[in-house]
């Protein structure tokens, strides 16, 4: 796989289609995840971003969970949105797809007014999260039947333009 992609909000939903089908292709059929946990009834008001090659193939996927359903998860804090569900499909890996659905992540967390995101890292994957400011915290913990360790990123905030 080769050639530019984009990463955009899934607000059509062929793109929500799409975003679930990476999950299901990485994360079920992949690393044997469960379907019925897979999917929560977080999905359906969450952020959803998606990565997608000039063809229009489906590269990789996260979301992004904000208000009470983010507070669920990070400790009741509303202020730290909640990135989740973060996956590349196998021929993408390597070519910063990952990276670039954190970043639009963030954006889209930005533009919430919120002021940190976390996240539950496998564990193998914490190196990648360092590498974009993420600072692991708290014991490990089983996720899906994984060693995961939470982390967390504060936002910068987007500098003021003249005007």
């Amino acid at each position: 796989m080769s050639g530019p992609y984009v990463v955009r909000v899934a607000e059509e939903s062929a793109d929500r289609e799409a975003c679930f089908a990476v999950r299901k292709e990485v994360f079920v059929a992949e690393q044997g995840v469960p379907e019925d946990i897979e999917y929560d009834a977080y999905d359906a008001g969450a952020v959803h971003v998606l990565a997608v090659a000039a063809d229009g193939t489906p590269l990789g996927t996260g979301r992004l969970l904000h208000g009470e359903a983010a507070a669920a998860k990070n400790g009741g804090d509303p202020a730290v949105g909640s990135l989740g569900r973060l996956a590349v499909t196998r021929r993408a890996r390597g070519l910063g797809v990952g990276a670039a659905l954190v970043r639009a992540i963030e954006e889209a967390a930005r533009d919430r007014g919120l002021t940190a995101v976390d996240l539950h890292a496998q564990t193998h994957a914490l190196g990648f999260y360092e590498r974009l400011g993420y600072e692991a915290y708290g014991p490990e913990f089983p996720d899906a039947g994984m060693p995961h360790r939470a982390m967390r990123r504060v936002l910068q905030r987007r500098p003021r333009t003249a005007g």
